[in-house]
């Protein structure tokens, strides 16, 4: 039993207590996946059958991590029986194993987001819909959303409040989408992601036999980040917690972020009422971050009033203040918070993967990369283009979908004609609409064309098909017998792909071709790591692996010494040793308010969204804001965020006092005062009166800026090699005057915004003299 022997009493209470209903609630850094791990290597070593553990995880690294952990304990040939893994791929497994009841192949193939849309957008132009209206991420959102809430087609047209909605925003048609996506999908033998869960739902509901054999198949249940469930997730995990309830949920509502994917924070926060006979485990102790950090962290979650109680502490040493950044511009943010990486990595001889920032909105990110360049610090972009959406790889991985699932439309769509055969999209066109008028798949067209000609095809595009239908009934013979990565080095030779990306020689084709021999090199890994475990070994299996990929399972650079770049959101389960908060700043984090009686819950979910960010932080966490900042291509003069405020100003080192007000009842906290008083039964509280509140600190602000505005010399004046200072850039040296009054130009080195081309009449540049 020594691996309980590194557990502090709360760890511990959390892992042996393992009957009944569990809710571990577990701070930022308090060692959450550490409990996981021991509770479930715990069960084992008393006695459970690791098949009758089922562990629920949002991202495929933590499942690995965990059972990796869990084999070092009780060993390999034990834990590889666990039912471990995210929710998609748990019950991928179990509809594949089920699918027939439902009507669908076991061989479907799982539509990504970009498959779902390009769908979406077929359906929008068949129905001779206004693309510019019907735009199809916003049709793709109001469908995973209802999927998220278990509202199929019939459903939706149902529900008066939907419909309505649909018609505020002008596409009333959506239902209609929805109901034609839906039929689509089912004819290509294919599901999205959020079918995963709405399949599994419907499955468990309309067929009791199936709902008990896994609720007698598991004894106990365990989810991670249960705060970030939906809907679908959560009615889930309460049926097949229904039998044995040994049910063990771990989490933090104060990092509950993510409901604009339908994440529901009620979920643990009424886990106490699901389940009376429970115990409650609380795991504060933060071994992350230093007391300093945890302290400030505190001090702002405490203004929600939706929470579950906690009291979250630190014993590593007190720590720096957080350093607060005062910005004239967005661009001079850029440059305060390269130079501080840039000095304290020499002082304090830290990494470049030492250091994130972290902002509010992707558009954030081009002022850092700007500045880090100029710097020559290298850095990289969490969350940008995943390796298995780049187009090369798309195209190879769409023939092994049709390989294994002729149906897939999506899938031969895409490569039907790639490398190049003579099959255009008038071709395609004509196959499409016949197998939309006979109720069948694409491919099934292409095979009835020599002896029916169902699409009206001349004989050379016949010929073309066959040879197209026959190369894919080859290989889908070979998939019978042939392993991963044989099968799949065979389609990226015989079809022409390798030869055609070898043809370009630019760096970029280079590129393209060294990235479908990584992707063969990654077939080949999982082909021996199956073999060597006893799994199954097929292109079906690589690819169902492949499908259900989260952001962060994709990251190839981690390795790499470089600065990290990423939203609040991306951060969530990772951590640094300095970490910047950037564009703190009103109605940009917190964002602009949406509608004109924002809710507490969004006004609350960004307050937790600014505790993962500051959490995310081991030992030095720094905070800035611009006083100016260019919006839409508009100067926008800029409030500091309430959140820096609400902070504790014994925690903060702060240059410009006067900006804030560090009493005890901070400004801030008399704006959201409004949020406790009660509200009307059925009715959502409003945030009242921070309209005038916002207004009146605008006047202020304004009033304060004009008071510093400079009063430009005469350009005739301004002289190459002059210091000079310009309302916002700052201060600059002339490098070069030309032209004629009063049409002067300058050419300006400024310190913090680099160089600069200004027309003289209009710049206001004052002389320093």
């Amino acid at each position: 039993m020594n691996y309980l022997d590194g557990l502090n009493e709360a760890q511990r209470n959390a892992v042996v207590n393992i009957d009944g209903p569990s809710l571990v609630i577990a701070g930022a850094g308090s060692g959450k996946t550490r409990v996981l791990t021991f509770r479930i290597a715990h069960l084992l070593q008393k006695g459970a059958k690791p098949g009758s553990i089922l562990a629920l995880t949002f991202t495929n690294k933590a499942a690995k991590e965990m059972k990796e952990r869990i084999s070092a304990i009780v060993g390999h040939n034990t834990a590889k029986y666990l039912w471990m893994g995210t929710f998609h791929s748990i019950f991928a497994r179990i509809l594949r194993t089920e699918s027939e009841v439902i009507g669908f192949p076991s061989n479907f193939t799982i539509y990504d987001s970009a498959d779902s849309k390009s769908l979406i957008r077929t359906i929008i132009k068949d129905m001779q819909l206004d693309e510019k209206t019907y735009k199809p991420n916003v049709v793709a959102s109001r469908i995973s959303a209802a999927k998220n809430s278990l509202i199929t087609p019939p459903a939706y047209q149902k529900n008066g409040q939907i419909m309505e909605y649909d018609m505020s925003i002008r596409m009333p048609r959506i239902s209609e989408i929805y109901k034609e996506y839906d039929r689509r999908c089912f004819l290509a033998g294919a599901m999205d992601f959020d079918d995963l869960l709405l399949k599994t739902n419907i499955l468990f509901r309309d067929h009791k036999e199936v709902l008990e054999k896994y609720q007698k198949r598991f004894d106990y249940l365990l989810v991670d980040e249960y705060q970030d469930t939906n809907f679908a997730q959560y009615l889930i995990v309460k049926n097949l917690a229904a039998l044995h309830h040994n049910l063990c949920v771990v989490g933090d509502d104060a990092q509950s972020i993510y409901s604009f994917r339908g994440a529901r924070i009620e979920n643990i926060l009424n886990f106490q009422k699901d389940y009376p006979k429970h115990h409650i485990f609380k795991l504060e102790q933060n071994y992350r971050s230093t007391q300093n950090i945890v302290n400030a962290a505190n001090s702002i979650i405490a203004k929600n009033k939706r929470q579950i109680p906690k009291n979250v502490f630190s014993e590593k040493s007190h720590g720096n203040r957080i350093k607060v950044f005062s910005a004239l511009t967005d661009n001079e943010e850029g440059y305060l918070v390269a130079n501080e990486i840039s000095e304290t990595r020499m002082r304090q001889h830290y990494h470049y993967q030492d250091y994130a920032i972290l902002y509010r909105t992707n558009a954030q990110s081009r002022i850092f990369e700007e500045a880090l360049r100029k710097r020559n610090i290298p850095y990289k972009i969490y969350g940008g283009l995943s390796f298995y959406q780049r187009k090369e790889i798309k195209d190879l991985l769409s023939y092994f979908r049709l390989v294994i699932n002729p149906k897939d439309n999506e899938a031969l769509k895409r490569i039907i004609n790639y490398p190049a055969r003579g099959i255009g999209d008038t071709t395609l066109g004509k196959l499409e609409q016949a197998a939309l008028a006979a109720g069948t798949s694409i491919f099934e067209v292409v095979q009835r064309s020599q002896r029916e000609n169902p699409a009206g095809l001349n004989k050379g595009t016949l010929s073309k098909l066959m040879d197209f239908a026959g190369i894919i009934s080859q290989f889908a013979e070979m998939a019978a017998t042939a392993d991963a990565y044989d099968l799949a080095g065979s389609v990226a030779t015989q079809t022409g792909i390798m030869k055609d990306l070898y043809r370009d020689q630019t760096p970029e084709g280079r590129n393209r071709f060294d990235n479908i021999q990584e992707l063969l090199n990654g077939i080949q890994e999982f082909t021996i790591n199956a073999r060597e475990e006893g799994l199954p070994n097929s292109l079906a299996n690589y690819m169902e692996d492949v499908a259900l990929l989260t952001d962060q399972d994709n990251d190839k650079d981690e390795d790499r010494d470089k600065v990290t770049l990423m939203t609040v959101h991306s951060s969530k389960g990772l951590e640094f040793k300095n970490v910047f908060v950037v564009g703190l700043e009103e109605n940009l984090f917190p964002s602009a308010p949406m509608g004109a009686n924002p809710s507490i819950e969004s006004f609350e979910e960004e307050r937790r969204l600014f505790y993962v960010a500051l959490t995310r932080a081991e030992e030095n966490a720094y905070l800035s804001y611009a006083k100016q900042r260019y919006r839409w291509g508009k100067l926008d003069f800029c409030n500091p965020s309430r959140f820096i405020t609400e902070i504790d100003g014994q925690y903060l080192d702060i240059p410009d006092e006067d900006d804030f007000n560090f009493d005890n009842e901070p400004q801030a906290a008399r704006v959201t005062a409004n949020f406790s008083k009660p509200v009307l039964p059925g009715k959502r509280p409003v945030v009242e009166n921070t309209q005038a509140i916002s207004q009146k600190l605008v006047k202020l602000r304004e009033a304060k800026k004009q008071s510093q505005t400079i009063d430009g010399d005469d350009p005739r004046d301004i002289q190459s090699g002059m210091m000079v200072e310009h309302q916002r850039f700052g201060t600059g040296k002339v490098l070069q005057v030309e032209g004629a009054f009063p049409n002067l130009k300058a050419t300006v080195f400024f310190q913090n915004a680099g160089q600069k081309q200004l027309l003289l009449k209009f710049a206001k540049l004052r002389i320093m003299r």
